[in-house]
């Protein structure tokens, strides 16, 4: 099904693979008459030749991108624009898209929400930007079918900001690299590598384009294939399949950890530019006649089944009917993996939903970026048409990630089977995907055609002995278990025939309701304000010596950003730093914010003047032991705050809070054994954060040790890649090493300053 090349390999003529190997040019030569080299042919890529479009600097290896758009939703674009106002922003120098689809429902914190909503149509009028009201669209879909165009970039503040199968190059990233761009600034990157995905053959009837995202997943998410390259798919299998089906497969990219992803585009793509009314957006996209990957994943799309990725990660996947075959077995395995994520919290079972041999769910949902899309529901509305999901337990709920998805469901009666089964449509909202909608009862299961299914994404809560959870499957197998009742059954088993359903896109509906300024500022507009947005707290400049208390070790293979931040009803304060740091690792360290509170009193003690020490008795006692040594060190050239541990953090969403959160609470850095994502890494940087990095091993430190960093000032201010640390211990100072990696020279200025608001404030 898929193949993995150990090493590169060359493309010709777009269907013609050559590994890489000593005698790999000459053949490529001979098959295509053209001498040629390794390096040259690395420009052979759409990739390259997007992001050497998009350079602003005069060196390839070292990037410095300006990006065509810029995409925002209602749960990070108060912060985003509260940080280029801060730091003098005047107007957008590029379109800038709110959308408000996280946040849409207004259920939790009063008006806390609306308020947000109000003050992004307040700024999009006031900086010239476009403002898409509540239920209208998810973020992705109004993207795809009002921004992409090929050959462009778009930068959006969510984790899965992928639109490569429009023939676009598009990235997720934390808030204060969309700030940069508003700023006129750049997204400064080393060249990524390229991985082709070599698609071949086409799918066999009932499997859907989560089938083959959640087989490449399994594939390259652990081994870290793809980590930080982009994804470019290629080879004759693209083109026997839809955009829609290709947009399906591309959204979920993100789960690989790859940097971003692009596709060769065809006449199918043309059409989806002509349905939207911007045929101008199109243009052909293909690598040239000879182009080397740095990596082929190699996937026979007829050999695709329909798969599920279990509990607690989309790449923990396996085929339904392998699951089915095995049940029990799988099911241990899958608790057993689930007590390193829950840590012990709760309950948690997962052989009692085996009944009579079948295993039965209690819930069913398509919903968002990934599941939403015209041709998923339409499939589903076929499988469904004259069942019933039945008045048991089991429900199902349907969100069309578009008005105009929604209109065309109802114009070709697909809506209609859908409702008649006992299902539920609802408007276009993420919530289902972040934990914000549509928990299910306590120890319930839930299959979903949405993004995620890391712990509380369906919106449990361990602190208070709940947990439920869900597992990624393709909109076509949900609706066959709905069909079932609820009893697991891969849409294979389907034997009546999929419609083939035309796509109308009415622009109208958002021509009468998405305010869009054309780019035309209006600097008397007022900007709205609620209570709950607050501006960032004043952050520190990087002092010349730094002591840093452990307040949290985890030792999880991978922390997600929602542990580090929770998502779901937290959302609703992110406009709100301190008060959303107050949920920071809640549900991973409870004893976290206290600890980091604790030892911020110290800092605050400095900044006014006063004795560390004093404020900290702790503190003081180690600054004893410190100053045996450093005797050099005193209140004026000292910080003081707090660190986490984390084997592997970062995983998951773009959300920048999982780092701004720990700096409102005293953070000054992470130490890691590596970081999940090049996002999480940023952020970290963003927010005036040192990112170091640990050799995996025994640790020198544990928590609620000190550790002392004698003239870290001067460290990165000299590009010191790796840092001389010493923990407290025993009444004396042990040393030990910590990398920092690569860092811009940019990117040493925002922490040397304190974070990327100090850097830029005017």
């Amino acid at each position: 099904m898929i193949e993995l090349f150990e090493g590169g390999a060359y493309l010709l003529n777009g269907d013609k693979l050559v590994k890489d190997s000593p005698e790999a040019l000459s053949e490529v030569k001979s098959l295509t008459g053209k001498d040629t080299s390794k390096e040259e042919a690395k420009k052979g890529t759409m990739a390259y030749d997007i992001l050497k479009k998009h350079n602003t600097s005069d060196n390839m290896d070292k990037l410095k991108i300006r990006f065509d758009k810029l995409t925002s939703h209602d749960i990070t674009f108060v912060g985003i624009i509260q940080t280029a106002r801060a730091s003098g922003l005047e107007k957008f120098p590029m379109p800038y898209v709110l959308t408000n689809c996280h946040n849409s429902l207004c259920a939790v914190g009063g008006t806390i929400n609306e308020d947000d909503h109000m003050f992004g149509l307040t700024c999009a009028k006031k900086y010239g930007g476009v403002y898409v009201p509540p239920h209208q669209a998810v973020i992705h879909q109004f993207a795809r079918e009002m921004l992409a165009g090929c050959g462009k970039m778009i930068l959006g503040s969510d984790s899965h900001t992928r639109y490569g199968a429009l023939g676009t190059m598009a990235m997720g990233e934390g808030g204060p690299e969309l700030v940069k761009q508003l700023l006129n600034q750049t997204y400064d990157i080393n060249m990524p590598g390229v991985v082709g995905v070599y698609l071949e053959g086409a799918p066999v009837k009932g499997v859907g384009p989560q089938d083959v995202a959640l087989a490449i997943i399994g594939a390259v998410f652990g081994n870290g294939y793809v980590k930080n390259k982009v994804m470019e798919f290629v080879g004759p299998g693209v083109s026997n399949l839809t955009p829609d089906f290709r947009i399906g497969i591309d959204v979920m990219t993100t789960e690989t950890t790859c940097l971003s992803s692009i596709w060769r585009t065809d006449d199918q793509v043309k059409e989806f530019f002509e349905i939207h009314g911007r045929s101008e957006d199109y243009a052909m996209l293909n690598p040239s006649d000879v182009a080397y990957y740095d990596g082929i994943i190699r996937i026979d799309l007829s050999a695709v089944k329909p798969m599920i990725a279990m509990p607690f990660h989309p790449s923990n996947t396996y085929t339904i009917e392998e699951l089915n075959a095995n049940l029990l077995d799988i099911l241990d395995d899958v608790e057993k993996k689930a007590l390193v994520s829950l840590d012990g919290a709760v309950e948690y079972s997962l052989k009692d939903k085996v009944k009579d041999g079948k295993f039965v769910v209690e819930q069913g949902i398509i919903a968002g970026c990934a599941g939403g899309g015209f041709e998923n529901i339409c499939a589903a509305a076929d499988i469904l048409d004259g069942k019933y999901i039945g008045n048991g337990a089991f429900t199902l709920s349907v969100y069309p990630a578009s008005m105009p998805v929604y209109m065309e469901i109802i114009k070709n009666g697909c809506a209609a089977k859908i409702m008649q089964t006992g299902a539920v449509l609802k408007t276009a909202f993420c919530g289902p995907c972040f934990g914000a909608g549509d928990t299910p009862a306590n120890n319930a299961f839930s299959i979903r055609h949405s993004t995620r299914n890391f712990p509380n994404r369906e919106g449990s809560k361990l602190q208070n002995g709940q947990i439920s959870s869900v597992a990624l499957m393709d909109a076509r197998s949900i609706a066959a278990t709905a069909a079932n009742h609820g009893v697991l059954t891969a849409a294979t088993e389907f034997t009546g025939d999929f419609n083939k359903y035309k796509y109308f896109f009415d622009k109208e509906i958002y021509a009468n309701r998405v305010f869009d300024s054309k780019g035309i500022a209006d600097p008397a507009q007022e900007i709205q304000f609620g209570p709950n947005i607050k501006d960032w707290p004043k952050m520190s400049a990087l002092p010349e010596n730094l002591l840093l208390k452990v307040v949290s070790e985890i030792h999880d293979p991978v922390t997600t950003t929602d542990e580090l931040i929770p998502s779901g009803e937290t959302s609703s304060y992110r406009s709100n730093p301190l008060g959303l740091a107050e949920f920071a690792l809640s549900r991973k360290d409870p004893e976290y914010v206290g600890r980091a509170k604790a030892v911020q009193v110290a800092q605050k003690a400095i900044e006014d003047g006063k004795c560390a020490g004093e404020a900290v008795p702790e503190v003081g006692a180690v600054m004893d032991i410190v100053k045996k040594t450093f005797t050099n060190v005193c209140r004026e050239n000292l910080g003081v705050g707090s660190t986490i541990f984390a084997v592997k953090p970062g995983d998951g969403s773009a959300r920048e809070q999982a780092a701004s959160c720990q700096k409102v609470l005293g953070g000054w850095a992470n130490i890691a054994n590596e970081y999940a994502t090049k996002r999480y890494r940023s952020n970290l940087i963003n927010w005036g954060m040192l990112p170091f990095i640990i050799e995996k091993g025994d640790l020198p430190f544990k928590n609620l040790d000190y550790i002392f960093l004698p003239d870290i000032k001067q460290a990165v201010i000299d590009k010191k890649e790796n840092i001389d640390a010493y923990v407290v211990k025993d009444g004396e100072l042990k040393k030990f090493n910590l990398g920092i990696g690569e860092l811009t020279d940019e990117e040493r200025q925002i922490i040397l300053k304190g974070c990327l608001i100090n850097y830029n404030r005017v």
